[in-house]
């Protein structure tokens, strides 16, 4: 991950994306949490990657450790006001992914975000038990952008 090319550091984000997802699944016999967090440490430290698809990768590995990734919510959480908006949508996407609490106010801001990022910021609410999750998908029903009253819709009706 501290390879000078950009390439070779995204696919190692994405290598380490698949590893905590590979651990994450009961079938594959889960590595405990523990396990993980070196991954989770050195996939924190790309976020803030110069090449923002290493960030975007690092943050998308993140989202793949589900709540083991708990402890790169406060840094995903600020990625979510980075420049780059595909930066922001792969945030938005991972905090909804782990769905640690920590992580729902930047989810519910990223609805004032572009559309595309809108509509990741819906899809993330769903991964949040809070009470004002479902108060946001509400009001994303009023959307200006047809595929996030859409996507708002049939959350709620799940």
């Amino acid at each position: 991950m501290a390879d000078p090319d950009g390439a070779v550091r995204r696919r190692a984000c994405e290598e380490a994306g698949r590893q905590l997802a590979a651990g994450s699944a009961p079938e594959a016999g889960s590595i405990p949490a523990h396990h993980g967090a070196p991954l989770v440490a050195l996939l924190v430290g790309r976020l803030d990657d110069p090449d923002t698809a290493v960030a975007e990768m690092a943050a998308w590995a993140l989202g793949e450790a589900g709540a083991r990734g708990g402890a790169a919510c406060r840094r995903l959480a600020s990625m979510t006001h980075s420049p780059s908006s595909l930066c922001r949508e792969a945030a938005v996407a991972a905090l909804g992914a782990i769905g640690e609490p920590s992580g729902l106010d930047a989810v519910i801001e990223a609805l004032g975000d572009r559309p595309a990022v809108r509509r990741r910021a819906v899809v993330a609410l769903a991964g949040f038990t809070d009470r004002r999750a479902h108060d946001a998908l509400r009001r994303a029903l009023d959307d200006g952008d047809w595929q996030v009253r859409q996507a708002a819709e049939e959350l709620l009706d799940d």
